[in-house]
C-alpha cells in the first residue's frame, strides 16, 4: 500500500516521456480561478457597487489577438454579486493595470483621466514640434520663461518667510544650554546650602544637649528637683537632702494632730521585768473612771488603727 502523502512518483527504468499521448486543448480554453476585484465598479445592469478586493469565481482566458512585448493578456468574466450580470476586464501590462471591458464602469478613477490626459498632451506635442522647427523654438522660449518665473516666486516666498520669521536655531539650542547649565549649578548651590544648614542645626543641639547635661550634673542627682512626682522615685537611704513629705489636711481634720516620740514609745516598749508595776500610758490605756457604769472594761494595751497611723505618719515627721 502506497503512502498517502508521498510527492515522488516511481519511474520505471524502461520509461520514455515521448510515448505519453498529448492532449489537444484549444487555445481559447478558459479556466476557473478564484480573484479579487482589482478596482471599485458599479454594474450597469443593476447599478450595484462592486467594492476593490471582493471575491469572485471568475473564468481565465488568453486573448488571442492581442500581446504586449511578448507578453499575454488575459481576459476574466465575473458575475454581479445582484443581478448576475456578466463583467468582463483585462490584463493591462503596459501600465501595469487592469482595464475595464463591459458590463460595468470603473469608479474614482479622476487620477488615472488626468495621467491619461497629460500624455496625450505631450504626445500631441511632439507630433507638432516633428513637423515644424520654429514651434519647437517657440517651446523652448516658453519653458525657459515659465521656469524663472517659477524661480523667482520661489525666491519671493523665502525672502517673506525670512522677514516674518527669522529663527536661528543653533542661538535656540545655545540659550537652551546654558539655560540648562544655570539651572543645574543653583540646584546644586541649594543642596550644598541645606546640606550645611542640616549640619550646623545637628552640632547646635549636640551643643545643647552637652550643656544641659553638664547643668544637672552641676545641679545634683535628678531627685533634688522641686517636681511632686520626684518623691517617689527617691530612694529613702540614698545620699543627699531629703524633702519632707507633704501632710494631707483629711489626716488632720479626721485624727488630729499626734504629738511626736510619746506616741511612738507607747507603740515599741522596751522588756521590763515582771516585779517592775507597769505604768498608765495616757494614750494607749484610757482610764476605767471616765468609763460609764455600763460599758465594759477595754483591753489594755489596744491601740486604734487611725491612731496607729497617725503615730506612723508623726515618726516620719519627726526623723
Amino acid at each position: 500500500m502506497s503512502e498517502r502523502k508521498v510527492l515522488n512518483k516511481y519511474y520505471p527504468p524502461d520509461f520514455d516521456p515521448s510515448k505519453i499521448p498529448k492532449l489537444k486543448l484549444p487555445k481559447d480554453r478558459q479556466y476557473v480561478v478564484r480573484l479579487m476585484a482589482p478596482f471599485n465598479m458599479r454594474c450597469k445592469t443593476c447599478g450595484e457597487y462592486i467594492y476593490k478586493g471582493k471575491k469572485f469565481n471568475a473564468r481565465k482566458e488568453t486573448v488571442q489577438t492581442e500581446l504586449y512585448m511578448g507578453l499575454p493578456i488575459f481576459r476574466f468574466y465575473i458575475k454581479c454579486t445582484r443581478c448576475l450580470a456578466e463583467i468582463t476586464f483585462k490584463t493591462d501590462p503596459e501600465n501595469t493595470d487592469y482595464a475595464m471591458e463591459h458590463g460595468a464602469t470603473r469608479n474614482f478613477q479622476a487620477e488615472k483621466l488626468i495621467e491619461e490626459e497629460e500624455k496625450k498632451l505631450q504626445r500631441e506635442r511632439e507630433e507638432e514640434e516633428l513637423n515644424n522647427p520654429m514651434k519647437v523654438l517657440e517651446n523652448r522660449t516658453k519653458d525657459s520663461k515659465l521656469e524663472m518665473e517659477v524661480l523667482e516666486n520661489l525666491q519671493e516666498l523665502k525672502e517673506l518667510n525670512q522677514r516674518q520669521a527669522s529663527v536661528d536655531f543653533e542661538g535656540m539650542l545655545q540659550v537652551h544650554r546654558e539655560r540648562e547649565e544655570r539651572e543645574r549649578e543653583r540646584q546644586e548651590e541649594e543642596d550644598e546650602r541645606e546640606t550645611r544648614a542640616m549640619l550646623d542645626r545637628a552640632l547646635v543641639k549636640r551643643l545643647h544637649d552637652s550643656d544641659s547635661d553638664s547643668e544637672e550634673e552641676s545641679r545634683g542627682p535628678p531627685g533634688s528637683s522641686g517636681k511632686p512626682t520626684d518623691i517617689l522615685s527617691q530612694s529613702p537611704a540614698g545620699p543627699g537632702p531629703q524633702l519632707k513629705k507633704p501632710k494631707l489636711e483629711s489626716w488632720e481634720c479626721s485624727v488630729g494632730k499626734l504629738g511626736g516620740a510619746g506616741g511612738l514609745a507607747g507603740l515599741v516598749r522596751k522588756k521590763q521585768s515582771t516585779a517592775a508595776p507597769m505604768e498608765r500610758n495616757p494614750v494607749t490605756q484610757p482610764d476605767r473612771t471616765q468609763t460609764g457604769p455600763g460599758s465594759s472594761p477595754a483591753p489594755q494595751n489596744r491601740v486604734s488603727s487611725l491612731s496607729m497611723l497617725g503615730l506612723y505618719t508623726d515618726s516620719e515627721e519627726s526623723e
